[in-house]
Parts: structure tokens; C-alpha cells; sequence
């Protein structure tokens, strides 16, 4: 069977995989992790209550409770998250911690989607959350 004929989910989770490892390594730089990364750049976005952030970020820690509270405790730690009016908020550390890792997640993307076309990606993104939306209500 050739390469063409494996089915998505076989090239969703080597995908998935290999951006866990290529991302962690790229964050390292910074001592973040990918999960890391994803929480300062939602929350970059806007302050959030525990609950939302938990919500939006939900498909990254795979119900995963305890790799979740260990992530955040060490954004808490290291000072790059704070509460502020029982929302969860980027300090000004953590906006100065963002835009570095803003900077190497871009050119990691940039990199990862080499010789691909805006219109391949946004196609491509397209499908998969058509995909994804029509196996979630299945799942019901």
C-alpha cells in the first residue's frame, strides 16, 4: 500500500506527532512546550476565566488533567500568567515571552508548510474542521 492510500488519520496522528516534537524542540529555546506555547498564545488573545481557557484548550491536553495543572503551575511559576478579576491573564512577562515564541512558532510554520500554497493550507484546514465537526456530532 502506497503512501497516497493511507487513510487521514494515519497522516493526522504522524502530523500531530511530529509537530509535538518539532514544536517542543523550537520552544526549548525558550523553556516552554508546545501546550505551554498554545496557553500564552490564547491568552494573548484576551483574558479568560479558568473555565474558557480550559474549554479552548481542551483538544491539546486529551483529558489529561494532571499534564494541564502542571503546564499551567509552571506558567504561574516562572511568572507569565496571573489571575486578574477570576480571569486568567498574560503578565507582562508572559506578552514579552509570547512574541518571542511567537516569532520562532512562526518560522517553524513557515518551514513545516514549505512548498505548500496559501490555498492547499486553507484548503486543507478547510476540510479537516469540516471533517472533524461531522465526526464530533456523530460521536454524540
Amino acid at each position: 500500500m502506497g503512501r497516497v492510500n493511507k487513510p487521514i488519520g494515519y497522516w493526522i496522528k504522524r502530523l500531530d506527532a511530529a509537530l509535538e516534537v518539532h514544536l517542543d524542540r523550537t520552544l526549548a529555546r525558550l523553556k516552554l512546550s508546545r501546550r505551554q506555547w498554545q496557553t500564552l498564545n490564547v491568552l494573548a488573545e484576551e483574558p479568560l476565566s479558568p473555565e474558557d481557557l480550559d474549554s479552548v484548550l481542551s483538544p491539546f491536553w486529551d483529558g489529561d488533567t494532571r499534564r494541564r495543572e502542571t503546564e499551567l503551575a509552571a506558567l504561574v511559576g516562572r511568572g507569565l500568567i496571573i489571575m486578574v478579576d477570576d480571569r486568567i491573564s498574560l503578565s507582562e512577562l508572559g506578552h514579552v515571552k509570547h512574541m518571542e515564541a511567537q516569532r520562532l512558532v512562526e518560522d517553524s510554520r513557515r518551514d513545516i508548510s514549505m512548498g505548500i500554497g496559501l490555498d492547499e493550507y486553507a484548503m486543507a484546514v478547510s476540510v479537516l474542521e469540516r471533517m472533524t465537526l461531522n465526526a464530533e456530532r456523530l460521536a454524540r
